[in-house]
């Protein structure tokens, strides 16, 4: 209680501080909830009032039905857009709040010494960044979550011609908790950076590449987060759902060959002969299943928590190192 106690004067200051900020950030918020809200019910409307006619978007459609059948497309096409533009909104929501911490919030009143007004009103140092930091998180906790579940709802509401797979870069890194990691992420950067610039055009961009930096190795890597399956056999049968990691060929000694030395063949005769050759009794296929999903998501959360555990201990430590 008496944590929460001191905090409130200068959370105060800090909302009031940025009030415009915070409330066009809440307006765009509430708008893409609308939107995608909107953009779900319509799409189903969409699919229904199509489904309960006598035209089918499988198969080749007859001479009557491929204008109707090719509208129906492009239209649940680009519906489908407003979920993926969302999804964008999000993947680059984490940079944004980096951004914005780094040096509106921070640098800011470093470099024109306005901090200073607060450090003389009994508010210490540490319980000044605590404030700028608690406000921020607090608002993305709820913003970021309600976009997530909102955004995830409307994926899943229609049964549209154009399904989404769980492990596409937009929809694995706005699904589950990782958005929140994410934006947390960002946040601790940007404090960070905004701590050690000290100067606001310099520290905004510093966080930006290095929170830029951070999420797209996690996203180039996130295959190597957890072990995969694998499947072997003369004939692989892939399932629905797969996320293929590696495929390749197999030798009697289970040697593995990425490349699949005899696809080129010009004939089915030369193809054996290759086959034969290469010593290739089989292939292979590295995957994950969609059961995978969360214990990816929980890896790559927790690498982020850590990572910025780690960049809020050090910003603490370069406050007290410049002000001790």
């Amino acid at each position: 209680m008496s944590t929460l106690t001191t905090l409130r004067g200068p959370a105060r200051v800090v909302v009031r501080q940025h009030r415009w900020t915070l409330r066009i950030a809440g307006g765009l918020a509430l708008a893409g909830v609308i939107i995608l809200i909107v953009t779900a019910l319509w799409s189903a409307h969409v699919v229904d009032a199509f489904e309960s006619g006598p035209c089918s978007a499988e198969g080749d459609p007859g001479r009557s039905c491929y204008q109707p059948v090719r509208d129906y497309m492009d239209t649940i096409f680009a519906l489908s857009k407003a979920f993926d533009h969302t999804a964008t909104v999000l993947m680059a929501l984490p940079l944004l709040i980096g951004v914005f911490v780094a040096g509106p919030m921070i640098a800011r009143e470093l470099e024109s010494g306005t901090f200073k007004v607060s450090w003389t009103q009994s508010v210490s140092p540490a319980r000044w960044l605590a404030a700028k930091l608690a406000v921020p998180a607090a608002l993305l906790l709820a913003g970021v979550s309600v976009l997530t579940a909102v955004l995830t709802w409307a994926r899943s509401y229609a049964d549209t011609p154009y399904p989404v797979q769980w492990h596409d870069a937009l929809v694995f890194s706005t699904s589950g908790v990782l958005p929140l990691a994410h934006a947390f992420f960002g946040m601790c950067v940007g404090a960070l950076a905004g701590l050690l610039v000290r100067r606001t055009l310099p520290a905004l961009t510093v966080s930006a590449l290095v929170t830029g930096t951070a999420l797209t190795a996690l996203t180039y890597w996130r295959q190597e987060l957890w072990p995969p399956r694998t499947l072997t056999g003369e004939t692989l049968n892939a399932a629905e759902g797969m996320w293929w990691v590696e495929t390749g060929d197999l030798t009697s000694s289970g040697e593995r060959l990425t490349q699949t030395a005899c696809s080129q063949s010009a004939s089915e005769a030369d193809r054996l002969q290759c086959l034969a050759v290469h010593d290739i009794t089989g292939h292979y296929l590295d995957y994950h299943p969609a059961s995978h999903f969360w214990p990816i998501q929980l890896v790559e959360t927790g690498i982020l928590l850590a990572l910025a555990a780690l960049a809020l201990v050090l910003a603490f430590r370069v406050l007290r190192r410049r002000t001790g």
